[in-house]
């Protein structure tokens, strides 16, 4: 049963995989955090673990890189195979609240469609609660009708669309999205 993880050296094979596909995938754009792997993470299994050490110190206001936000990185995993990964950034910037929101995420190409993100989605309302978020703002490419639909079924409340985004309050008190408190 897939489950979230902290970030791990573990699945090194698996993550590598997973770059792979989300590189090759020709119907979305190569999701940021794709292009944040340390280059020698890729090829070096000790650079691999330092680059998941780096992503785990994020969470912490000491470890936050300058232009970022603490934010909790969780992969999301059926055993030895990396599925997916969400991000839960602690606070909001001027430019987070425009184009990133408290959560985002993504799901490996050949996981797509099998209810991974919806299921991601609802695991991190609670932990996002935990940080002090008590709503998230979730957004999405407003073409991005999967992502529109997982967000919805979590309880998304419609804020607005600008013209690259649909952006949704998320409560992150309820404890099953198909049944809103």
């Amino acid at each position: 049963m897939p489950e979230f993880i902290d970030p791990s050296s573990t699945l090194l094979t698996s993550f590598l995989a997973a770059v792979a596909e989300f590189r090759a995938d020709q119907d979305y754009p190569v999701p940021w955090f794709v292009d944040d792997v340390d280059p020698k993470a890729l090829v070096d299994p000790a650079a691999f673990e330092a680059y998941t050490a780096r992503v785990v110190d994020e969470r912490n206001p000491s470890g936050t890189r300058p232009g970022f936000v603490p934010m909790t990185t969780l992969w999301w995993v059926d055993g030895e195979r990396f599925l997916g990964r969400l991000a839960i950034r602690h606070r909001l910037t001027p430019v987070l609240e425009r184009f990133g929101g408290h959560i985002g995420y993504d799901v490996r190409p050949s996981a797509r469609r099998q209810g991974h993100a919806t299921a991601m989605l609802a695991a991190a309302l609670p932990i996002a609660r935990s940080l002090g978020v008590s709503e998230a703002l979730v957004m999405c490419d407003r073409t991005n009708i999967a992502s529109q639909r997982v967000i919805e079924a979590n309880g998304g409340q419609l804020l607005d669309v600008t013209e690259q985004k649909r952006r949704y309050w998320v409560a992150t008190t309820r404890s099953d999205p198909r049944h809103p408190r």
